[in-house]
């Protein structure tokens, strides 16, 4: 094999690395709000519609009630606000009150990505919010990544900030009451 093609299986793997370290981001916005006050809102799907600008409404299925490992709920997505609208199928993966909630999106009966909401309570009172999201490194969402992914990164990291700004919103005002 020639040189030149040693390099260039070399940088095509590389490649492909960093595509797939790239397909995920996140976003941390502080709250002057209580972990427990910030929780009770990220980890109730029910009230996401008041703070996505993509996904306009959930509800729990399969008998599910609230937050748990393994509890389903299903997304009523509006992509990049205009469309197209679908349901996302949704399983919650990790749930540690006033810590951590995570779940998993499903497509085709296989996880496609991974929404997590990471709170760091501060010593102010107040809270460090993440919102990030993980896309499973398949082939066909590699590719997708691959063509569109900085765009679609920026379109989540614009998203995941105005979601936390609005829970920011309702948290802090909650937090005013008491």
């Amino acid at each position: 094999m020639a040189r030149c093609d040693l390099d260039r299986i070399k940088h095509g793997r590389r490649s492909m690395a960093a595509t797939v370290q790239s397909m995920q981001g996140s976003v941390t916005v502080h709250m002057n709000a209580s972990a427990n006050v910030v929780w009770d809102l990220v980890s109730d799907v029910t009230r996401i519609g008041e703070f996505s600008p993509e996904t306009f409404e959930a509800e729990w299925v399969d008998g599910a009630t609230g937050p748990a490992v393994g509890a389903k709920f299903r997304g009523h997505v509006k992509r990049n606000g205009v469309g197209p609208i679908y349901w996302t199928q949704c399983k919650v993966t990790s749930c540690e009150p006033e810590r951590d909630f995570g779940f998993g999106v499903y497509g085709g009966g296989a996880r496609v990505n991974n929404w997590r909401y990471e709170l760091t309570p501060t010593d102010d009172g107040g809270t460090d919010v993440t919102e990030s999201f993980r896309l499973e490194p398949r082939g066909v969402l590699k590719v997708y990544w691959a063509l569109l992914g900085k765009l679609r990164g920026k379109t989540n990291e614009r998203g995941m900030r105005e979601t936390l700004e609005r829970i920011k919103a309702v948290a802090e005002a909650e937090s005013a009451k008491s």
